[in-house]
């Protein structure tokens, strides 16, 4: 497409008459043969040869074909090293009165202003001149950063260009997908082009069935319903919290294990359960980072500061400092502050007497007191303390005696469907049984 684009480009009317004298001298020849029989051989054959006329005035189509000015439309993500010329040239266009607006227009600014990631269309004619530039981002407004976003537009003129901005509702739409997995669970879901934020969801939904870190094998397959955020109808990336997981099944060593996500409507409380009602969520989840790669489990280790071996007392997760830590359970915040080799640490008390701690936070979002529900997010993964690299430790207690977290989660209790929502439960199984089954049917397709 590379090089046709370039050659129209230089020769658009070159391009057209061609196209269009061919047209006009082509003549249709048409051979026909009764359906095919015993004897088809034998049949008779006749060849009919007819010259198309083309209708109305052939010199006024090629005239206003020559005339037709091609428009060519490419999308992008702004990046945080672009500037004004950078970007047009990387989405080919070669502007230098777009470049210009784009630095000296207040409202045009924007594009390359704040946090990188903004979906970008640009329209252009053949010889690279920009005619208009669509750019999508988060809301400016904090506040209505999950519910809408902002639209930068900025279109070419008899007078030059002009540039507005909009804040406009984000749009809801539900999407389905399958997979098999190759090599791992992100990697799948990118293949079937599957949001990050639902294979997290997947991986938590189905937690309490699979050790995706140990368990998950070659062959394994996936489907899911999910709702995703949209804007003007493109799927939005930039929010980890921009996709919703409906429901899936996943199919593990042979075994198919499925769960829907149902809100009851008297407690307003959301919580994911299998297709005969028991829930999929326990009182712990088995990571406080979402689905991020352990680096040190439970186990004896040869501790990398003390140079000695030692028994490791809680998990390493290895994730970037930033990455989001959540409360594994319900519970109210015991400490919150620096603590020696562990660095920033949170402490969290939960139900019959347990605890968990996380620790190494580059930055702690709660307070001593502050009550806590489970996968509220409390701080964000660092190295502070004695860390050799990104990381949290989170350990286990009970009872005072430290135990191996994923362990516990797995036999933690589940939380029990409310009868008076049982009915509504079965409406909405059934309904997304249909859906998961033709998501099953696109496996290997990658479509949604």
């Amino acid at each position: 497409m590379t090089h046709v684009e370039a050659f129209a480009a230089r020769h658009p009317r070159a391009l057209t008459g061609a196209v269009v004298g061919l047209l006009s001298c082509f003549a249709v020849t048409a051979f026909g043969i009764a359906p095919l029989a015993p004897d088809a051989s034998d049949l008779p054959q006749r060849t009919v040869t007819e010259m198309v006329q083309p209708e109305g005035n052939l010199d006024a189509q090629l005239a206003e074909l020559a005339a037709h000015e091609l428009v060519l439309r490419r999308s992008d993500a702004t990046r945080s090293s672009d500037t004004a010329d950078s970007l047009l040239k990387r989405m080919g266009a070669l502007d230098s009165a777009a470049s210009q607006f784009l630095r000296s227009d207040a409202t045009a600014r924007r594009l390359l202003q704040g946090r990188a990631g903004k979906m970008v269309e640009l329209a252009a004619d053949a010889s690279g001149t920009v005619q208009s530039i669509v750019a999508r981002y988060p809301a400016e407004n904090a506040e209505q950063q999950s519910t809408h976003f902002t639209r930068l537009s900025i279109e070419r003129g008899a007078g030059g260009f002009t540039a507005k901005v909009e804040t406009l509702p984000l749009q809801a739409m539900v999407r389905l997908g399958s997979g098999t997995i190759r090599s791992s669970l992100f990697a799948a879901t990118d293949e079937s082009n599957i949001p990050d934020a639902i294979a997290s969801q997947m991986a938590d939904m189905f937690s309490g069935d699979i050790d995706f870190h140990k368990e998950l094998r070659k062959g394994d397959r996936f489907s899911v319903v999910y709702e995703t955020m949209t804007a003007d109808g493109e799927p939005i990336s930039w929010d980890a919290s921009a996709g919703h997981l409906i429901a899936g099944e996943f199919v593990n060593d042979g075994k198919s294990y499925q769960s829907i996500w149902f809100r009851d409507g008297v407690s307003g409380k959301g919580n994911f359960y299998g297709f005969d009602g028991q829930s999929k969520r326990h009182a712990f989840l088995a990571n406080p980072v979402e689905f991020s790669r352990i680096t040190s489990g439970f186990a004896m280790r040869f501790h990398p500061i003390l140079q000695s071996w030692r028994q490791h007392q809680g998990v390493d997760f290895g994730a970037p400092t930033g990455t989001a830590v959540r409360s594994v359970g319900d519970g109210s915040v015991d400490f919150a502050g620096w603590q020696n080799g562990y660095g920033n640490v949170i402490k969290i008390k939960h139900s019959g007497d347990r605890e968990t701690v996380y620790a190494h936070l580059s930055r702690i979002e709660v307070k001593k007191g502050q009550k806590i529900d489970q996968g509220q997010k409390i701080g964000a993964v660092g190295m502070t303390g004695w860390a050799t690299g990104p990381h949290l430790h989170f350990e286990f207690h009970v009872r005072g005696v430290q135990q191996d977290p994923r362990t516990i989660a797995k036999a933690s209790e589940a939380l029990a469907l409310p009868t008076y929502a049982r009915a509504k439960f079965q409406q909405t199984v059934a309904s997304v049984k249909t859906q998961l089954s033709l998501a099953e049917s696109m496996a290997g397709s990658g479509a949604e």
